[in-house]
């Protein structure tokens, strides 16, 4: 497909009470800076039953226009009815670029909306640049197990696609605009519809808000056991912090994926990120490198996280935390 236009395009997921999700205001950033550098206009796309409270509330945050694509079909999130809905105006608008967020729905309407348009997707991108020369997106993503990253450009299909990952990017501040409101009518029917919801089952084990947390503290395989967590978790404790976790912990079994922060886990995005007998690998730094502040805790001076630290401490974990807390619970008493 050619891109008639120079527009930037973000997919706005959409909650069960038809709200945005954190991850389409959060792509709005990126966004926007595209879209400014290539002379195009920032565009929000919306499928809902009724886009009425989303379109209001994404108004907010400076998109130039928001298409909305409305339907009964559309109140319960389908595959088969959203990537039809999305395929038509893009097809009918023809954007340089679409962007969407890296989640179970993202991932599923992604790729299929990239083949009804016989365009490239790239996936889990953790970075988003732009080539002002060649008029293209630069995509960043983790490879070989999260060891390497690797940039991605797809010059010749468009628009260009790619999803991302939640977290990876600040939601933008609020700003008083008046975009342009699109109301796009397309009806998939929900008779093409080939799948529905049977039930809905509640999630059970550890719920643990990465994304949503403003500090977290870390631990790595220097906590040497599920016991080790006890004292990361009396830090958090006394930060109001949630814990978090790298891949080498999680796979030895010592807490749940739940917590695992990464190119595996999540990425996130706090204001502090304490990482605790973590050394850095690459699909580590991935899931964390856009914290705010990084305090890095390891006795090895050598370890890769110190690179990215804000402020490093170079010592045992194990003598170095309790000592933060302690200090942390005078403070507060």
């Amino acid at each position: 497909m050619e891109a008639k236009t120079k527009d930037l395009w973000v997919y706005i997921e959409l909650d069960e009470s038809e709200m945005p999700r954190n991850v389409g205001i959060e792509l709005l950033n990126p966004g926007r800076r595209i879209a400014d550098a290539q002379g195009g206009k920032l565009v929000a796309v919306i499928v809902a039953g009724n886009a009425e409270k989303a379109v209001a509330d994404v108004g907010r945050y400076g998109v130039d226009t928001i298409i909305a694509v409305e339907g009964d079909e559309y109140k319960t999130y389908s595959a088969d009815a959203y990537t039809a809905a999305l395929a038509h105006v893009a097809e009918k608008y023809a954007p340089l670029a679409f962007m969407v967020g890296a989640t179970t729905e993202g991932r599923t309407l992604a790729p299929r909306v990239s083949c009804r348009l016989q365009t490239g997707l790239t996936a889990d991108c953790t970075e988003i640049g732009f080539d002002e020369d060649a008029g293209i997106i630069t995509w960043t993503r983790p490879t070989f197990g999260g060891n390497l990253m690797a940039v991605i450009i797809c010059p010749d299909h468009f628009p260009q696609m790619g999803t991302v990952r939640p977290g990876v990017f600040k939601k933008p501040a609020p700003r008083e605009s008046r975009p342009e409101v699109i109301k796009e009518a397309f009806s998939f029917g929900k008779d093409n519809i080939r799948t529905k919801i049977l039930e809905v089952i509640a999630e059970t084990g550890d719920k643990v808000d990465l994304e949503g947390a403003e500090i977290i503290v870390s631990g790595g395989r220097a906590v040497g056991g599920p016991g080790g967590f006890g004292v990361i978790r009396e830090l958090a404790e006394a930060l109001g912090a949630t814990v978090g976790a790298s891949r080498a912990a999680v796979e030895e079994g010592w807490i749940s994926h739940s917590h695992q922060v990464g190119q595996t886990g999540k990425t996130v995005a706090p204001k502090l990120y304490i990482a605790c007998g973590i050394s850095g690998a690459t699909q580590h730094l991935a899931g964390m490198s856009s914290s705010d502040t990084i305090v890095a805790i390891n006795k090895d001076p050598n370890a890769p996280i110190h690179k990215l630290a804000n402020y490093s401490i170079v010592g045992d974990m194990f003598e170095v935390v309790p000592e933060m807390t302690k200090e942390l619970r005078k403070l507060r008493a």
